[in-house]
């Protein structure tokens, strides 16, 4: 049995969607600090200026919390889907 050609054009976008939620998932990124700007958060109070090495150090500090996080993150996904498929009898 051979499905319509028109059925297919309503399967293509439903699948399309579908995927895209699943690539989706790390478009985003995560802050250990907040969502503020590191650059106004480095020259906060105007007392360090941008290119000084106290204001280099903060952006440096700025982006090893955050890879930190995202690594804390994605450990935490990668732990969730091991015990989901370790224990498939619990929800």
């Amino acid at each position: 049995m051979r499905l319509p050609h028109s059925f297919s054009f309503l399967i293509v976008p439903f699948v399309a969607l579908s995927l895209a939620g699943c690539a989706a998932r790390n478009t985003g990124t995560v802050t250990a600090v907040g969502n503020d700007d590191d650059d106004s958060y480095c020259r906060a109070n105007n007392t360090v200026a941008a290119g000084s090495p106290e204001y280099v150090a903060c952006r440096r500090d700025r982006d090893v919390q955050r890879q930190r996080a995202e690594a804390k993150a994605d450990r935490r996904q990668r732990d969730l889907g091991e015990y989901m498929m370790n224990h498939p009898d619990r929800p």
